[in-house]
């Protein structure tokens, strides 16, 4: 087996800064008893200006007059903790939290999935960095080992047989021992891991008891670790809130993206999509205005959803002030990826067509959209009807029709330069008032695009009726 961890050293922060307008601009978590803030931990923007953990709050505002503070908050951290092993799911069925400001998984099960180590420890740090969460990383035959191994390295993989000496190098403090027992074997003069390796275990036994022999045959992978493994929700909800109200539709972008990068990522650990999901506003002073996202195929990148729901968002008239964005998705559904052609063909054609169709229904509604169904019709200007009539489950004709009908036939006499083909003689209609008898030409414009004009059996003007492409 093959155990990753990722180690979180600042998912309080990072998690706060997801949902600050301005990630870059000065910013600290505090904690402490009230009127005794401390820093707990500050961003870039905050730590140039000379703000530091441990400060007084008092004293980094001084240094800082543009710090924006938030209270720490432990319950936050372990939601932000739920959500990236939501997004781990999406890469092993054997993920848990039991370590703290971590999470392990196991992935050799699927390195034939997402192809060898190397490709996929690129995969899950771009995708980490996209969600905005600085993170280490290693890789050892056993989750007990890659938590303490993590603390040393980043990148780190080894397998059995490089798995005792890179144990051995490492520092005693690194171990996740209590304090009280690293102080202990430091006295004793021990430093690393493998001077302990090297002690006959009755001895450490007798010293330290069956905790610190449990911990080392933990690491070894001679004690077997029970996980609590982690199953994803059934359902996606997650709320933004906003520190001061929002009055145009511009000002949901940011947290609409943010919100949608998590759903992608819970959608990817269920291998699902969604069809139709529904945002929340919450108005100030008022009741809560929501919209509905309907979709016509089932998606969960992103990038895709963000553009649709904006495009989607073009037509909403925000009903007051908005104070809290809440996206949630009810109900997921199997996702088929898309199938990429080796060339361009049908499929690739059918891609783009079904994506444009998509962008349009979104811009400007389902109702505003009708098919083309051929009918059953002579007469060119009824042989089309926007989705409705019976279909002609085949084509009548097999002469040449043009593209694009005019919606009123018109008087185009000198801008014909020369008839090409034609008569073709069309007399219908007799049965609903609708009488037409028309002879048709395929006829060269003078600019040299070709039309489709007629003129009445014995008559003179010319009248055009379409355009081929």
């Amino acid at each position: 087996m093959r155990w990753v961890c990722l180690l979180f050293p600042r998912l309080a922060l990072e998690g706060a800064l997801r949902r600050r307008p301005d990630p870059c601009a000065p910013f600290a978590l505090i904690a402490g008893p009230a009127q005794r803030w401390r820093i707990r931990a500050a961003n870039s923007a905050a730590r140039e200006q000379g703000v530091k953990p441990g400060q007084a709050l008092g004293l980094a505002e001084a240094l800082c007059h543009e710090l924006e503070v938030a209270s720490f908050e432990a319950t936050e951290v372990e939601r932000w903790r739920q959500r990236l092993a939501a997004w781990a799911y999406g890469y092993s069925a054997q993920v848990s939290l039991h370590y703290p400001h971590a999470l392990v998984f196991e992935v050799a099960s699927s390195l034939a999935l997402f192809g060898p180590w190397p490709r996929l420890e690129a995969r899950l740090r771009t995708e980490l960095a996209e969600l905005g969460f600085s993170h280490r990383l290693a890789i050892a035959p056993n989750p007990a080992a890659a938590r303490v191994l993590v603390n040393a390295h980043d990148g780190l993989a080894v397998g059995d047989a490089e798995l005792e000496p890179a144990l051995a190098a490492l520092r005693l403090d690194r171990l996740g021992l209590e304090e009280e027992t690293v102080q202990t074997l430091q006295r004793s003069g021990l430093r690393r891991l493998g001077e302990l390796f090297g002690i006959p275990r009755g001895a450490l036994t007798r010293r330290f008891g069956g905790t610190l022999m449990r911990h080392l045959g933990e690491l070894r992978g001679e004690w077997p670790l029970a996980l609590d493994v982690y199953r994803p929700a059934r359902q996606f909800s997650r709320t933004f809130e906003f520190d001061r109200p929002v009055h145009a539709i511009a000002g949901l972008a940011f947290p609409l993206k943010r919100l949608l990068q998590e759903l992608g990522a819970f959608l990817i650990g269920r291998d699902a999509g969604v069809e139709r999901f529904r945002l929340t506003l919450g108005i100030e002073d008022g009741p809560p205005q929501r919209i509905d996202i309907g979709l016509l195929s089932v998606q969960r990148d992103p990038g895709t959803l963000l553009e649709l729901t904006r495009t989607h968002l073009e037509r909403v008239r925000l009903a007051g002030p908005v104070m809290t964005l809440t996206l949630s998705a009810t109900r997921v559904a199997a996702y088929m990826p898309t199938r990429r052609e080796l060339l361009d063909g049908p499929a690739r054609q059918a891609q783009a067509w079904a994506a444009l169709h998509q962008r349009l229904v979104a811009r400007l509604g389902e109702s505003a959209l009708r098919p083309l169904i051929e009918h059953r019709e002579h007469r060119p200007e009824a042989a089309v009807l926007g989705g409705a009539g019976p279909s002609a489950g085949g084509r009548i004709e097999h002469r040449p029709r043009p593209g694009w009908l005019m919606a009123e036939p018109y008087r185009c006499d000198g801008d014909v330069a020369r008839l090409l083909a034609g008569p073709e003689r069309i007399e219908s209609g007799w049965w609903d008032g609708g009488d037409i008898r028309r002879d048709y030409y395929l006829a060269e414009w003078t600019d040299g695009r070709h039309a489709w004009v007629w003129r009445e059996p014995g008559g003179e003007g010319l009248y055009l009726h379409g355009w081929f492409g």
